[in-house]
């Protein structure tokens, strides 16, 4: 009933930039907090940022100052500059969402599908 679909990965060099992008879309009412999350190879997945509807942003301590959260509400989509990259930013990155369906009352958390990020020279 929800869609989440990624865009923005790629290959880049150390200290470069990159910006990933996360819509959602389907039988929406209204959308939460959103986030990102990454897991590298033979590592769990780990949370790199939250934003919540009004905009407050939550960061992991690896990525702050670096990456910057933000949302665009009308668009349902959350975005994720990632500036000044290292090689340990290297993993497939996860966009979710704590959505209210219309006619539900409940919350789900949908994810999308994943892009690959890779920081290499």
């Amino acid at each position: 009933q929800v869609h989440m679909v990624e865009s923005g990965g790629g290959l880049v060099q150390p200290g470069g930039s990159l910006r990933l992008s996360c819509a959602a879309s389907g039988s929406i009412f209204s959308i939460n907090a959103m986030g990102w999350y990454r897991q590298a190879p033979g590592k769990q997945r780990e949370l790199v940022a939250t934003i919540t509807k009004s905009g407050s942003a939550n960061y992991a301590g690896s990525v702050k100052g670096r990456f910057t959260i933000s949302r665009d509400n009308a668009k349902n989509t959350v975005y994720l500059q990632m500036n000044s990259l290292k090689p340990e930013d290297t993993a497939v990155y996860y966009c979710n969402a704590g959505v209210q369906l219309l006619g539900v009352p409940s919350e789900y958390v949908y994810w999308g599908q994943g892009t690959q990020v890779t920081v290499s020279s």
